[in-house]
């Protein structure tokens, strides 16, 4: 009998764009199953829309309205870094149309918080340094930070662009849709050094609800991982 088909939605994570994808979409669909991996507002071939408006909830819509618009249920919903937050503010209005939901190496934020309080030390510090300027948007890392692996960092460089700053001060919303759905996942990247996702694995990993998956790469497993990456998303759909 023949694998059903599934509906994958694809968030990229902090400075990126849908194009980080393309070798785990071209994967996917070649086995048959229906792709979404959008750009967030301001970012990737968005970079033009970029501007100081842009606010977590924006990219929130821009991913609930692919939901709305295309029509999609029973989808396995996976977010990678930055993208925790997002994919978190999705559930809430989208619950009952995620089957799956995948944290790839990501944050897992409590309601109230923002991305600069759960990052890294000096974040939130360097953050509200570029608001004092009137900067619209954080720089982006390198992949070389990333732990990209050695042939693709010019690739990711080249590609990557400012963040929106209020994506990362915004406080998000939740009351616990997340936690409803059936299928929850989180996948660490063991070549990326981040107390914070290492403690969004220590929380999940003792729920019998989640699935739970560590993986030899970089923080952008599906640039370093596709095929790895592939057969994870598959299984936990």
């Amino acid at each position: 009998m023949a694998a059903k088909t599934r509906t994958f939605v694809l968030v990229h994570g902090a400075w990126h764009g849908g194009w980080c994808w393309r070798r785990l979409a071209d994967r996917l669909e070649a086995r048959g199953h229906k792709i979404f991996a959008p750009t967030l507002t301001g970012l990737g071939e968005r970079a033009h829309l970029m501007s100081g408006a842009i606010k977590l909830a924006t990219h929130i819509t821009d991913i609930v309205n692919i939901f709305k618009y295309e029509r999609l249920s029973d989808v396995v919903l996976c977010g990678h870094s930055y993208a925790g937050f997002v994919i978190s503010g999705v559930a809430e209005p989208m619950e009952k149309a995620i089957s799956s939901i995948v944290f790839l190496d990501a944050f897992y934020p409590d309601n109230g918080q923002s991305c600069v309080e759960v990052n890294r030390p000096g974040v939130k510090e360097a953050v509200a340094a570029l608001v004092q300027k009137g900067e619209i948007g954080i720089p982006p890392r390198s992949a070389e930070a990333f732990g990209v692996n050695e042939k693709d960092p010019a690739w990711v460089d080249a590609l990557c662009g400012p963040q929106p700053i209020a994506t990362f001060t915004d406080r998000i919303t939740l009351t616990g849709a997340r936690e409803r759905i059936a299928k929850k996942t989180y996948v660490r990247a063991k070549g990326y050094d981040n107390p914070a996702f290492d403690l969004a694995l220590a929380r999940v990993k003792p729920d019998p609800s989640w699935r739970t998956y560590e993986v030899n790469s970089g923080h952008d497993v599906m640039v370093d991982q596709p095929e790895r990456l592939t057969e994870i998303l598959i299984e936990v759909a």
